[in-house]
Formats: C-alpha cells, sequence, structure tokens
C-alpha cells in the first residue's frame, strides 16, 4: 500500500510519542508517530483513516477555492485592528485573568496567519488582531483559553475542566472558530 492521496503528500515524524496522530493541512497529510512503530504499521493505521482524511482533504480544497479570490486586509485595516485590540484586549485579559485566579506578564498585540492566542511559560500573552472583527463572546473564549494555560500548560482534560468552570460556553465558541475563523485569517496577506 502506498501512502498517497490525490493532490496530498503524507510526510511521517517519529518522536518519542506513545499515540499516532494524523494533521490533514492542504494537500499535505502530517502523521505523527511513535519511533518504535513499524512502517507498515503505520501504512495499516493511515489506511483506517482513509476516508477521514479524504474527507477533510476535500474539505479544505473547497474552503481553498472559496477564499482564492478574496481582497486582503491593506495596511491601514490591520493598523487600525491593532489600535481597536488594544484597547479591548488588555481590559478583558485583566478581567479574566481576576475571575480565573492567574497572573500574567505582558500581553503582545500582532496580526497573525495561523494562531488566534498563545501564552508562554513566563506568562507572556499573544493575541491576533483580528480578534477585534469576531463577536465578543468568541474574544472571551479565546483570552480565557490562553489565560487558563497559566494553570495548565496543555491541553489535558483539566484544562478544559479549567475553562469550563468561568466559560461553559467554551466548546461552542471553539466550534464556532473552527467554521469560521479561516474567513478572517485567509485575507491577511501574504
Amino acid at each position: 500500500m502506498k501512502m498517497k492521496f490525490e493532490n496530498a503528500e503524507v510526510s511521517v515524524i517519529k518522536s518519542k510519542r506513545k499515540t499516532v496522530s494524523i494533521q490533514v493541512k492542504p494537500n499535505e497529510v502530517i502523521v505523527r508517530a511513535p519511533i518504535r512503530m513499524k512502517q507498515n504499521e503505520v501504512e495499516k493505521f493511515v489506511e483506517t483513516k482513509r476516508n477521514w482524511i479524504e474527507k477533510h482533504l476535500k474539505s479544505l480544497s473547497e474552503k481553498q477555492k472559496l477564499l482564492e479570490n478574496i481582497e486582503p486586509y491593506s495596511n491601514e485595516e490591520i493598523r487600525s485592528f491593532i489600535a481597536k485590540a488594544k484597547e479591548i484586549i488588555p481590559k478583558k485579559v485583566e478581567f479574566y485573568a481576576d475571575k480565573i485566579g492567574v497572573t500574567y506578564n505582558k500581553i503582545t498585540i500582532r496580526c497573525q496567519r495561523t494562531r488566534w492566542g498563545s501564552c508562554s511559560s513566563k506568562g507572556n500573552l499573544n493575541f491576533n488582531c483580528l480578534l477585534v472583527l469576531l463577536p465578543d463572546e468568541i474574544i472571551d473564549s479565546v483570552i480565557v483559553h490562553e489565560l487558563c494555560h497559566r494553570k495548565q500548560m496543555n491541553h489535558s482534560a483539566k484544562f478544559y475542566a479549567e475553562i469550563k468552570k468561568v466559560f461553559p460556553n467554551y466548546n461552542r465558541c471553539h466550534q464556532w472558530l473552527k467554521q469560521n475563523g479561516d474567513k478572517f485569517m485567509s485575507r491577511i496577506p501574504k
């Protein structure tokens, strides 16, 4: 069996991990597997996930076609998003940090192609300026997500339990962002 999909290259990355994961990107399928897993076992695993992978490749391809003719944000628009985000986000971070019971270091706002937010182990928070284009509840969900990393620097069940203590609607907001986020990020100039 060949690990090949129409219009997609398959990359296998082996590392010190216990499980196999598959990440589907436009024109690429990344398989992360334990170092000791044999190539034929990796291939068998991928084959069991073939329908799921093909469905996601098709969905990504359709999304890309829809986004091809979209006008990118101008530099002026991006500057205004950053300015607005610098007004809004720090206030929300302060509010939710107090509610969650965590501290943080500095807040950075910038235009990012792939992330809505991140939190470093030193407590530095980064947020995408495009958050200001999203519904208020979605902005809050991203802020709460990043602040909860101050309690759990992972994506474990404990981490999500921390989020839901403060933000019970998190799953709905996360789903909205997965379904709609590309519409905003795809307009960032290359």
